[in-house]
């Protein structure tokens, strides 16, 4: 494993937000999770980079993860101060809230990327698998249960104890959630139209930091 490598100590400016096209935000987030992964990640003064975002903001992308604790969601992509707008709840579920603020950092903010981020071993989504009831986390996992059904062609046990289920059905709750998200966010389905988002989502390996893109 080589030292970690400077590459920037600056925050993303406007006119470098502006020039970026959807695809090349993706390979970037791409090659940041690749650095993640090898250890290669970049050397940041965070100090520095507080400083130059204090009087705006203009991040490439909008990242939707889970609540879980496992997930930087920058580090995972080795991204710095200003580079991500991060919204996070359980199960990495879409609701009003969510798009709104998703609506804000693309329709207002320029970011260039909508990323819904799942992984293996999600609490929200074994809940859902089981059906648990529990206050308000009662409506959150029946927002999931419908991916529990939709998992197609699978043999083994249909249960919150087998792995392979329960990463499958966060596969297909990630697929939703994107779904979702053109469905019930006329703003977000018109830029991706016009070309100037794009809404994806990936999987992240909890073993090596991977995230596996989704198609």
């Amino acid at each position: 494993m080589s030292a970690p490598q400077s590459r920037t100590h600056r925050v993303l400016t406007k006119e470098e937000q502006e020039r970026l096209s959807p695809e090349e935000v993706l390979a970037l987030l791409r090659e940041g999770n690749a650095r993640f992964v090898s250890g290669e990640v970049t050397h940041r003064d965070h100090r520095a980079q507080v400083r130059q975002a204090a009087l705006g903001q203009w991040p490439k992308a909008v990242v939707l993860s889970c609540l879980d604790s496992r997930i930087p969601v920058e580090d995972v992509f080795d991204c710095g101060i200003g580079d991500l707008f991060v919204a996070r709840v359980a199960g990495n579920i879409v609701n009003s809230d969510i798009l709104g603020s998703m609506e804000f950092a693309c329709a207002a903010s320029g970011a260039k990327l909508v990323f819904l981020l799942g992984h293996e071993h999600c609490g929200a989504v074994k809940g859902a698998i089981d059906g648990v009831k529990l206050g308000n986390l009662t409506a959150l996992l029946d927002v999931i249960a419908p991916a529990v059904e939709e998992v197609p062609g699978f043999d083994g046990a249909r249960t919150s104890k087998n792995e392979a289920f329960v990463h499958r059905v966060a596969e297909q709750n990630v697929r939703r959630m994107i779904k979702r998200i053109r469905q019930d966010s006329p703003t977000l389905r018109d830029l991706e139209a016009q070309g100037r988002i794009r809404i994806t989502g990936g999987m992240y390996d909890m073993d090596s930091g991977k995230v596996t893109l989704l198609d």
